[in-house]
Parts: structure tokens; sequence; C-alpha cells
């Protein structure tokens, strides 16, 4: 069995549904996930709003792109002292 990804927003509008009086038990068998899922997504974005994950991801996208940036300038460093250590 594949394993379904579900968006931010879908889980923050199925928490939603559910503080709005539809219960857990149909939200699990709708989406075919486990009561532990949904409440591990509650804990999680039980307070966030759709604005809120929007920033999150653009935060956590470029989180991955500084990281990349620094890992591109060590391994540029490296490669430099190398240079240097061969020409000495």
């Amino acid at each position: 069995m594949s394993k379904k990804h579900h968006t931010k927003e879908a889980q923050i509008r199925v928490i939603r549904e559910h503080e709005s009086g539809r219960s857990q038990a149909e939200i699990c068998k709708e989406l075919n996930i486990t009561v532990q899922t949904f409440y591990r997504w509650k804990k999680q974005l039980g307070m966030m709003t759709s604005p809120d994950v929007r920033r999150l991801r653009d935060l956590e996208k470029e989180n991955k792109e500084l990281k990349q940036m620094l890992a591109d300038g060590l391994l540029r460093e490296r490669i430099l002292k190398i240079v240097v250590e061969k020409k000495l």
C-alpha cells in the first residue's frame, strides 16, 4: 500500500473540520489515516492557520537553500586549501 502525502493546508482543513463537529473516526476513515496520525497532525498544526503554513514552508525552503550555500562555500574552501598545500 503506497503512502499518500497530505499537504499541510489539507491537514489544517481536516483539523478545522474536526473542530467544527465532524467525528475523528469519519475523518480517519475517509482519508485512510490512523488515529495516531490524526492526533499528530492536530498536535503539530492545531493552532496554525494557512498563512502560518505558507510562512513555515517559505522558511523551510530558505533554510534548505542557506544550508546548501554553506555546504558549497565549505567545499570551495576545502578545495582551495588543498590547492594551496600542493603549490607549497
